[in-house]
């Protein structure tokens, strides 16, 4: 398999001169063979537009060609992280902060490897998170395997699409 900080190296300088952030590099399986994941936001709105993903696209493709950092065969696929977005980077902590989130730890923590709570920011790697309504509790970024948040309605509201142009249209018909 590829080697992701290796890759994420090679990608992340080529999606900053594009003038976005990237979010996460990841390998997964597909139905058609291994896929390479490159989620991106434009730092401003913290979204793309499909114009954004295909400049990306055209840009990692020519030089990931030209690198060939991966043995075999595998589909890029370039997105935006979405409204029930990955957590990846300690900023991400600190920005969503008063959301809601799922983490998944490495160590147990309490006895227990997953948790979901309220996050409440960070200290250096310390991320700061109400559970269940009980004080707040102390993870170390380096402990948690993966974190997201969850989809809310507050979540929904403050995270409107920048463009609703190209969107499916809903008609109801009487019936």
């Amino acid at each position: 398999m590829a080697d992701i900080a290796a890759l994420t190296q090679l990608i992340e300088p080529e999606v900053e001169k594009l003038g976005f952030a990237l979010v996460r590099v990841k390998m997964i399986s597909g139905e058609d063979g291994p896929v390479l994941q490159v989620m991106a936001e434009r730092p401003d709105t913290r979204q793309l537009v499909i114009e954004d993903c295909a400049a990306i696209s055209r840009a990692l493709s020519d030089m990931l060609d030209e690198a060939d950092p991966i043995e075999n065969a595998y589909r890029l696929e370039v997105s935006s992280p979405g409204i029930d977005r990955p957590l990846t980077r300690l900023k991400d902590f600190e920005d969503w902060a008063g959301h809601d989130a799922r983490f998944n730890l490495i160590e147990p923590v309490m006895g227990k490897k997953q948790y979901r709570g309220v996050l409440k920011g960070r200290e250096g790697a310390a991320i700061h998170a109400e559970i269940a309504g009980k004080d707040d509790h102390i993870f170390d970024f380096q402990n948690i395997h993966s974190a997201k948040l969850i989809l809310t309605d507050r979540l929904i509201a403050e995270t409107a699409p920048l463009s609703m142009e190209g969107a499916e249209t809903i008609t109801e018909e009487e019936g």
